[in-house]
């Protein structure tokens, strides 16, 4: 009976090893997508943004508004295809995002110095990390959060889109304050997400799944990313 308990244990610790590296594989690529994913939108903001006849053309005619709703649009039909795709085309549509996320953000290289967005940059990373590395490591449960985060969200997608026929400063710095507030938490909250929704299907070994949740992953934490930079950006960033 002993010699059974040892074996015993010594397979469950074996599925535990199995599971930890299996999980760390797992965030190493979502962190990795998203990387890219800020890479091209990086890459897309800056061309299109230091380029004024670009920014004249889009930003200067009723483009702008298709360019700035988008986005929008493609997040939600990703959302609800993903399951009809392949990882491959999810990738794919995952850049793809990314770089039109890009397009819609490439006015702040005109109305922002460039010290100020690398200042900003930088600054939106190590709170990043510091807070993803928060939801990872946490024992403490944040799924509690999740539905008063997200009505936070949708208060502020609809008080932006209020504010911009208002143009009221007091409603745009209520605003970008909450954003941050907002995003912050939902970094933790996303992380901790992800990462327990792979230790709950990780038996099933599917994976297509787990490449999918991946990406899913990855676009998640990237929105957090960048509207957490986009807020502190109303703060920290410099006017030309």
């Amino acid at each position: 009976m002993a010699q059974y308990d040892t074996i015993r244990s010594v397979g469950a610790g074996t599925r535990s090893a199995v599971i930890d590296e299996g999980l760390r594989a797992h965030m190493n690529k979502v962190y990795g997508l998203m990387a890219i994913g800020m890479a091209v939108t990086g890459a897309v903001a800056y061309g299109v943004g230091t380029n004024e006849a670009l920014l004249q053309a889009i930003f200067a005619t009723p483009l702008k508004w298709v360019v700035i709703f988008a986005p929008l649009a493609v997040v939600f039909a990703f959302s609800a295809m993903i399951n009809r795709m392949s990882v491959a085309t999810a990738q794919a549509v995952f850049y793809g995002f990314a770089a039109l996320m890009g397009l819609s953000i490439s006015y702040i290289f005109a109305v922002y110095t460039g010290i100020s967005i690398a200042t900003t940059f930088a600054t939106t990373s190590i709170a990043f990390a510091g807070l993803s590395l928060y939801g990872y490591v946490t024992k403490r449960d944040l799924s509690g959060f999740g539905t008063f985060l997200m009505m936070g969200v949708w208060g502020l997608v609809i008080a932006s889109i209020i504010n911009i026929f208002l143009q009221s400063s007091a409603i745009q710095f209520a605003v970008s304050l909450l954003g941050v507030l907002i995003f912050a938490g939902l970094t933790a909250f996303d992380t901790q997400r992800i990462k327990n929704t792979y230790l709950e299907m990780a038996q099933s070994g599917d994976q297509e799944w787990l490449g999918k949740s991946a990406i899913m992953g990855a676009l998640t934490l990237y929105l957090d990313f960048l509207n957490l930079f986009m807020f502190l950006l109303q703060f920290m960033g410099n006017r030309e």
